[in-house]
């Protein structure tokens, strides 16, 4: 797939760190900042592709969820 290997900063550290010791935003915190984090390196807008998702997600199927991930929204440009 060919991601690259992502370095975070000081500050993103200290940040995702102070924003996971709040009760019950540890995994979703980490799952948002990876998932918008790999939009990145796949070269896809994370905001555009986040609002595509949200728009399309309720009407579709469960199986095939894997094609809203975002290197697949790379793949299909």
């Amino acid at each position: 797939m060919g991601r690259k290997h992502r370095h975070w900063s000081a500050v993103e550290k200290r940040r995702f760190v102070a924003e996971a010791n709040q009760p019950g935003t540890t995994k979703a915190a980490a799952v948002a900042y990876t998932l918008i984090e790999t939009a990145k390196l796949d070269g896809v807008d994370p905001q555009a592709w986040l609002t595509d998702v949200l728009s399309c997600i309720a009407d579709h199927k469960i199986n095939r969820i894997d094609e809203l991930l975002p290197w697949r929204q790379a793949q299909s440009s």
